[in-house]
């Protein structure tokens, strides 16, 4: 007879194998970090004594749970919002808090909380993405659970790193030292073909072939994704990111909610898994990815739960129900995707789709150690029924819960008993986490009263008050101006002709000013347009002074790039009210008397006002406003225009007052 380290015995065992064998009673003989033999108890027993052995008491004993996609740190930002769409959500909240406070400490701590909540759910392994990725790997490692770890590479700067060629070089010396560690898969994480450049999509899959890891990136997850990749790139996500040469490497795609069937097939073909997300799909209103497709194409699909932050929690047993119940109310057929199917995605499928099949995912002689043990009686699982063999699939499906599960096993090591942790300190763990929300709550708090705040969060914003002298005439006609500009004391440096569309938020604090988010569409000769130019204006309400000629000197404007949809900036700044304001406009930039100005010549035309004139010139100092005034006196004069009336307001106040 043979000895092992641990003999289970007395358990109604699911091997989620090829051949979806059972036995029960069934025993499990294990060795070191693996399964040496799996089968009916009494054939084990023959061949096989346990230096310790457990009796499982008739409980349901199946693999771990493999968590698909996730970014567990985010735990630490559970619940900070909820309810917004993907992009407000995103760019909003969950990244401007990340760049504020993620270090790896945060890292390190958010991932224990996510160890101690999967463990506890019957997860076994989990595919990450996240910055300091390598104390996601050491925190990981510590609570003795599996998982890809993918570094994250994005196209602006991030919390670990202030470019993406930083990016690369954390991933190369990370993916270096981790790669062969027992319960580590080193990973890069290009994070999305929207937030990479092709150049970085290449560099990560040749970063990813060159050391044979796997490439984990979202594809796909949003309509609103996959329309701007078909206007801006005349081609859906898959076939666009082929071209940036990614399959070449191992891929796992996150979501892939909104694919046809060629994109299926070219995954197939590529040797692609997939990660399905139910919960996060179906919060964020993503959509509803083509799952039973995607299986009846022979794609390796897995379930995730995604962030924590998107979900909000990391309950596998919550997304293998909702997968099954999704797929058969999206195809309007109960048999689309039976519970054996779900529960498969959750285990063996998920392995393989991660690319790590041959190491768990099943229980099978040689594969490791991963496995869990569920109670198989608790009131809401009652009564058992044994006729059918699916019976088994569909109870732990249907009707189990993540609380059930017992006693989890990776790698050959009891990571909770009788469900009591063994390698990590929950209470202590929750203590930290309080600590960081309180910090986390007082920054947003701070930052929700300030419209100037919010602006900055969002990255990219010209962060100091710039002062501008101006001055602005209505004009009976603006045909004498244009030959005006041609006199010689005028040198024009620049002359663009646009058509301007803005809309001006206002709020319920008088004080915040109007936020202006303007289009601007760039007219060639002909008047058609040639490119357009998104951007955000903060206008302050204070006015510093009337100079002389009534030129205003006027401050607090922030200049921010437009990045996102009007409706994104509705939702994430919530005005009180807005006004929309269309004007062809003619700038030049001109030098009159070495000094530069901006003349713009309007037309309203939503709604008809009629003509204006803008003479303008950035000032920062009192004696150089009073200087540039004077001048933009005299160069009124000098079109035709002194001694009109001036008028002293922002076009929205002339709106506004009409």
């Amino acid at each position: 007879m043979k000895t092992t380290d641990i003999l289970l015995t007395n358990a109604h065992i699911l091997s989620m194998d090829e051949q979806m064998n059972q036995y029960n009673p069934g025993a499990i003989a294990i060795s070191g970090d693996s399964i040496v033999a799996i089968g009916p108890e009494s054939e084990i027993k023959k061949e096989y004594a346990g230096k310790e052995t457990v009796d499982c008491r008739g409980s349901l004993l199946m693999p771990g749970l493999v968590n698909a996609h996730t970014h567990v740190p985010m735990t630490l930002l559970r619940g900070l919002a909820d309810d917004l769409r993907l992009d407000v959500w995103l760019s909003g909240y969950m990244w401007p808090v990340e760049r504020e406070y993620v270090s790896p400490e945060f890292v390190r701590l958010g991932t224990q909380i996510a160890c101690a909540e999967l463990i506890r759910s019957g997860v076994t392994t989990f595919n990450d993405m996240y910055f300091f990725e390598e104390d996601v790997a050491k925190a990981t490692a510590e609570a003795g659970m599996r998982a890809v770890c993918g570094q994250s590479v994005l196209k602006f700067p991030v919390a670990d790193a202030a470019s993406y060629e930083d990016s690369m070089e954390i991933a190369r010396d990370y993916i270096q030292r981790w790669k062969g560690h027992p319960l580590i898969v080193p990973a890069i994480a290009p994070h999305a073909p929207y937030t990479c450049t092709p150049e970085i999509l290449r560099a990560t899959a040749e970063l990813a072939k060159e050391f044979d890891v796997p490439l984990h990136i979202h594809i796909a997850e949003t309509s609103f994704e996959v329309e701007n990749m078909r206007s801006e790139n005349g081609m859906p996500v898959v076939p666009y990111v082929k071209k940036q040469g990614l399959f070449e490497a191992k891929v796992i795609a996150a979501h892939c909610v909104h694919i046809d069937t060629g994109e299926m097939r070219t995954l197939l073909h590529a040797g692609a898994g997939v990660s399905h997300n139910p919960s996060s799909n179906l919060k964020l209103a993503s959509g509803f990815a083509p799952v039973v497709k995607m299986l009846e194409t022979g794609l390796n699909v897995g379930i995730g739960t995604d962030g924590p932050a998107s979900n909000n929690d990391l309950d596998m047993f919550e997304e293998v129900r909702l997968a099954a119940f999704i797929a058969k109310a999206v195809t309007n057929d109960p048999t689309s995707l039976p519970a054996a199917t779900a529960l498969t995605m959750a285990t063996r499928l998920g392995a393989q789709a991660l690319h790590i099949g041959h190491l768990t995912g099943s229980l099978t002689a040689g594969r490791r150690a991963d496995l869990i043990l569920i109670n198989a009686n608790p009131m809401h699982s009652s009564p058992r029924f044994f006729r059918d063999p699916n019976s088994a699939y569909a109870q732990i499906v249907y009707a189990s819960k993540s609380t059930d599960v017992t006693d989890v096993m990776v790698n050959g090591k009891w990571l909770m008993r009788a469900h009591q942790l063994q390698t990590l300190d929950e209470e202590e763990l929750l203590a930290q986490a309080a600590d960081v929300a309180r910090k986390i709550d007082a920054f947003l708090i701070e930052r929700e009263q300030s419209v100037l705040s919010k602006l900055i969060a969002l990255g990219g914003s010209t962060e100091e008050e710039s002062f501008e002298v101006q001055v602005k005439v209505k004009l009976a006609d603006d045909r004498p101006i244009v030959e005006a500009m041609k006199r010689p004391e005028i040198e024009i440096v620049r002359y663009r002709h646009y058509k301007q569309h803005d809309v001006y938020f206002s709020f319920d604090d008088f004080s915040q000013g109007h936020l202006r988010y303007r289009e601007d569409d760039f007219l060639d000769e002909k008047g058609s347009v040639t490119t357009t130019r998104p951007r955000l204006t903060l206008l302050g309400q204070k006015r510093e002074d009337k100079l002389a000629h009534d030129v205003v000197l006027s401050r607090s404007r922030f200049i921010a790039p437009a990045a996102q949809s009007l409706r994104f900036y509705r939702e994430y700044f919530r005005p009180k009210a807005e006004v929309t304001i269309t004007k062809d406009r003619e700038r030049w930039l001109v030098k009159f008397k070495d000094t530069e100005f901006f003349v713009n010549v309007d037309e309203m035309i939503e709604p008809m006002l009629g003509h204006y004139i803008e003479i303008k010139s950035r000032t920062w100092s009192r004696t150089d406003a009073e200087h540039k005034a004077a001048l933009a006196g005299e160069l009124l004069a000098m079109l035709g225009i002194a001694g009109s009336t001036t008028v002293t307001e922002d076009y929205i106040d002339v709106v506004k007052n009409k």
